[in-house]
This record gives structure tokens, sequence and C-alpha cells, in this order.
């Protein structure tokens, strides 16, 4: 199963696919060319013209060369470490001249040599190449999964107590029920113990948040009613550990509970394109702390979504009058084999 090293963070060389890497390609080129501006700029109101200048000559030759990376990135991950990163520093030095002596042809530059402009460019690339391994090794595979460790022992403890709490009621009104639901229970502290680096596939997630789900109603019998609306969306898709039922406790804690009528907790969970969308709402009861009482868990997942997959996952609320609903979007990704 796909586990936190195969994700782009842990990897020395950088995604080219990833957002969060384009984005910060994007950042950092852009505030050197508006720093070169600045040192270039004999007065401080030319600041602004010469950026653009440098801008209009940049972003071209950046997005040229993010395209090439985000066609290479599989060839460039399979190459030792310090010929990848040649070839990108020399991709940047061509792609570099080829824009200058273009750029001189139409006249749009009246002199220079391509040297600077190739020294330049290679000096950019060394500098975020730079950076990406410094990231990867603060992000490193032992560190990542330290962190994960330390997050998911957070969710544990709140995970595990419930699920008792609602054995416990079973026992003296309900015996039968209750052994039946301490078999339950054995299953569920399994899952709650499975390495948190590793992924879970999606079908394993579901099943998790039904048993937690049936021990709950268990407890609360009629007042917790629950709809599943499962699309079209492939079993095996491999997702965090962990995602719904801290999501789903929260929803019966806050939703649920504190209304002596119950309600629905309505889980939907469908593809849209390349991404995995997952959807859960609960009524709400007009309480003025239940944002709060959710933050630790939406903290939490929020916090393993960046390490997972970096700015590529999402995680949004809405609150409303009647319902409170948290949303999860996540990349499709390919079972790592």
């Amino acid at each position: 199963m796909t586990s936190i090293r195969h994700f782009p963070a842990t990897h020395p060389l950088p995604d080219w696919r990833n957002f969060g890497v384009m984005l910060r390609v994007l950042l950092g080129v852009n505030g050197l060319a508006a720093l070169a501006a600045l040192l270039l700029s004999s007065d401080i109101g030319k600041w602004l013209d010469n950026y653009l200048q440098l801008a209009a000559i940049v972003e071209p030759l950046l997005l040229i060369e993010l395209g090439g990376l985000f066609l290479l990135r599989d060839v460039l991950w399979r190459l030792p470490l310090r010929v990848g990163q040649s070839a990108i520093i020399a991709l940047a030095g061509g792609l570099a001249a080829s824009m200058f002596l273009y750029a001189r042809s139409l006249a749009m530059i009246e002199s220079g040599t391509a040297l600077r402009a190739v020294l330049l460019a290679m000096a950019t690339a060394v500098l975020l190449l730079g950076y990406f391994e410094l990231r990867s090794r603060a992000l490193s595979p032992a560190q990542a999964e330290a962190r994960l460790a330390a997050l998911n022992a957070r969710i544990r403890p709140h995970f595990l107590f419930n699920s008792l709490n609602a054995v416990l009621s079973l026992i003296r009104a309900r015996p039968q029920q209750a052994e039946e639901a301490l078999e339950s229970l054995s299953d569920l502290f399994r899952a709650a113990m499975r390495d948190p680096s590793e992924m879970v596939c999606l079908a394993d997630e579901i099943a998790l948040g039904r048993q937690y789900l049936e021990l709950e109603k268990l407890r609360l019998g009629d007042r917790l009613n629950v709809d599943w609306q499962v699309g079209s969306v492939a079993m095996d898709l491999p997702i965090p550990p962990l995602m719904l039922q801290p999501l789903l406790e929260n929803a019966v804690y806050h939703g649920i509970e504190p209304s002596p009528e119950g309600g629905i907790v309505r889980i939907a969970i469908e593809r849209r394109g390349d991404e995995l969308h997952i959807a859960i709402a609960n009524p709400t009861t007009g309480q003025v702390q239940h944002a709060a009482g959710n933050r630790m868990a939406l903290t939490n997942i929020h916090e393993r979504l960046a390490l997972y997959y970096d700015l590529e996952a999402r995680l949004e609320t809405v609150i409303e009058d009647s319902h409170y609903e948290v949303r999860i979007i996540l990349p499709c990704q390919q079972k790592a084999r």
C-alpha cells in the first residue's frame, strides 16, 4: 500500500506536477526578479517599470520550463539526485539562451550577451533546487512519519474513549448487543493502531466509519440516522487513515447528542475528475461553540493532509443556520505497487 515515502515532499527532487511546488517556484522566481529590478533601479519610482520589463522576459521562460519539467518529472526522478539536478540546471540555461536569442532576433533586446541570461537562469535554478533539497530533508520520511504518529496519537484517545463508552452504555441493558459491539470494537482498535504513514484503501476507511456509526447507533438509538451517498468511486483508491472517523465523531457529538430529536449525519463521497470529494454534514442546534469544538479534529486532519499532499488537498467547512458541513478534497492517486 502507498505510504508517505511515496509522496512529493519527501523526494529530494521536486514533484513538478504538484501545485505547491509550482506555486513556490513562481513566487520564488518572481521574488528574485523583483529584487533584481530594485537593485537595477536608479530611482525607486522606476522599480515597477523595471520589474514589469523583467517579468515580460522571465514569465514565458519560467512557464515553458515548468511545462517541460512537468513532462519530464518521472524521467528526472529515475536519475541519481545530482544528475537530475544538473539536468534541470542545464535545461534552465538552455531555455534562457534560446529565449534571449529569439528576443534579440525580434529586436526586443538591444544589447547584452546570452551568457549573462544563461548564468542568471542557472543561478536561479541552483537556488530553487537548494531550497527544495533542504525542504525534503526537513520533511524526510522519518520525520514525516514521526509527525504523523504524533498527530494520530492525538486522535486515538478520543476515538477509543468514545467507542468504549458506546459499549459500556449497553452492558447492563442489552448484554447480547454489548458482546457484539465488543467484537466490532476490537476491529476499530486494530484500525486505530495502524501505521499512520501507510495509506489505506477507501473501502477500508468507509468500513471503519460504518462500524463506528453502528456503535454510536447502539448508544443513541433512533436519534441517530445515517445517510451514506457513495458515488461511482474506485474503492481501492488510497487515502490517509482516520480521515472519516474523527469527522463522524464530531458530527455525532456536536450535531446529534445535544438534540433531543437527534438528526441525520450525511456522508457523500464522489469522484469529480481527478479529485475525490468527501463531505460530512450534520444538523446544528444553535450552539455557539460548535466550530470551536471541531477545531482539534479539523486542525489535525489539515496538518496530515499537508504532509501527504502539500497544497493539492483542501479542507473546507460550511456553517449555516441548520447544518454544519466539512468537505475534504483529495487528489486521486494511483495505488502503489
